[in-house]
């Protein structure tokens, strides 16, 4: 089996600022070779990789704006592609690029090969002086394209482009409403980790698409939004103690407050629906807010964050069922710096893993099962069993032996439901997130059934 090892940076359970802000530019001139002529954004990011290639760390920082200079000293930026490197295998080639327009940034996407795992995807921001504002390696958008599942029925529905929260992070937002006459319970989405759009796209698949309406072709009205971090990713990184509670919490609760001033909503009926990180911070959420009727945790961590974080890498280094030295010294690394996470061994302006001493340290007294305990409302853990992000064994069995099945927290396993609660076979990979699919319908009528149980 060919390795499925992924850079640190771009596990899926990665954190919004798990990813490194790099780039590289160079000047062309007319042809009278004095004026010089503003080059195309898709060509200077190509120059990017480029220069990234041929290790030519500081032309690349020369280009970074005033805000990511002080952030990403040279040494981070080849830190950052040696490890890349490592991960991926040897860099061929440039297959292609792509521009897009995201919230007045220009977003140009550049997909590369690499020799051990293939393609990966670059993706630089540029300001309005066309410098990179930012920069990400994501995962490469699969050929393939959404197909909405048979469980949907449109003509039940309809949806509306909404916005949530307030100045200056103002969230775009689609609400799902039922045909019919109201007010109709309410779920709000609550995305895992990484800069996730509303419908926490991953290559083919829209697991939140598939979610809001699935449960509002069953009477649900639905609201899901695009993350902070996607729609914000400059002024999240240069955010000062910047902790889950701004990459989270508040916007989850801004939604709330959306359904709660909406008349199409029953506001006595208000569920949330939390994955990964959402399910994980769903407790702290519940805490801060009385609207709520239960919530539903879909692969809620249990463990410490960092700890999800080794074991994930381990894990993707052993699937052949051998570590080459090239792997053993990148979980090395990421050991040492967990270490250095647990015990908070850091300075107050230090990254670890591209995430802020201040997200550390929140995550350091936050445990999602202890403030679980105090919790009132009705609870529905979810869990798939070919999950290898957030497992049945170290996680799951960690609430289901601390909760058990009672009248208010529901524990249920589903055999064949990867992270993405999307059905597959074999030995679970990060690759399988690129193949068509669609969340199981058992989990929509179980979600369902339980939230109409406790209406």
């Amino acid at each position: 089996m060919k390795k499925q090892t992924i850079h640190i940076g771009i596990i899926i359970i990665s954190m919004c600022l798990l990813s490194s802000i790099l780039s590289g530019c160079t000047v062309q001139y007319d042809d009278d070779n004095k004026t010089p002529k503003e080059i195309p954004l898709e060509t200077k990011a190509e120059q990017m990789v480029e220069n990234l290639t041929k290790e030519n760390y500081s032309s690349v920082y020369e280009n970074f704006n005033d805000e990511m200079k002080a952030a990403f000293p040279i040494k981070d930026i080849q830190t950052t592609w040696d490890s890349l490197i490592k991960s991926y295998g040897t860099f061929e080639e440039i297959v292609k690029t792509r521009k897009t327009e995201e919230q007045g940034y220009q977003i140009i996407y550049v997909t590369c090969s690499f020799t051990t795992l293939g393609k990966l995807d670059l993706r630089f921001v540029f300001d309005n002086e066309s410098k990179v504002a930012g920069f990400q390696f994501v995962q490469t958008q699969s050929d393939d394209k959404y197909t909405s599942p048979d469980y949907v029925n449109t003509s039940t529905f309809k949806e509306e482009n909404v916005t949530i929260g307030n100045s200056p992070w103002q969230l775009s937002a689609t609400l799902s409403v039922p045909m019919g006459i109201g007010p109709f319970p309410a779920v709000v989405l609550v995305h895992g980790s990484g800069p996730n759009d509303r419908d926490e796209t991953i290559g083919p698949n829209k697991p939140f698409k598939d979610l809001a309406q699935g449960l509002a072709s069953q009477g649900y009205a639905v609201l899901r939004y695009d993350k902070r971090t996607m729609v914000y990713p400059n002024e999240c990184a240069t955010l000062l103690n910047f902790t889950p509670q701004d990459e989270v919490i508040t916007d989850a609760l801004a939604a709330i407050t959306y359904l709660q001033n909406n008349t199409q909503v029953d506001h006595d009926s208000i569920f949330l629906i939390g994955h990964s990180l959402g399910a994980m911070m769903a407790p702290e959420i519940i805490n801060q807010t009385t609207a709520l009727k239960g919530a539903i945790l879909m692969a809620a961590p249990a463990r410490s964050f960092e700890d999800l974080y080794l074991a994930q890498y381990t894990y993707l280094a052993q699937l052949d069922g051998t570590i080459d030295e090239n792997e053993q010294e990148q979980l090395d690394m990421v050991a040492a710096f967990v270490e250095r996470i647990k015990t908070l061994n850091m300075s107050t302006d230090e990254y670890i893993f591209n995430t802020p001493y201040s997200y550390w340290l929140y995550l350091s007294t936050y445990n999602p099962i202890d403030v679980a305990k105090n919790i009132t409302i009705p609870l529905f853990i979810l869990q798939g069993k070919r999950d290898y992000q957030v497992t049945y064994e170290d996680d799951f069995i960690i609430w289901l032996s601390t909760f058990g099945n009672t009248t208010t927290m529901i524990l249920k396993t589903y055999d064949t439901l990867n992270h993405l609660f999307i059905s597959g076979t074999g030995t679970p990979t990060n690759t399988e997130y690129l193949i068509p699919g669609n969340v199981d319908e058992q989990v929509i009528n179980d979600m369902v059934s339980w939230m109409n149980s406790i209406l």
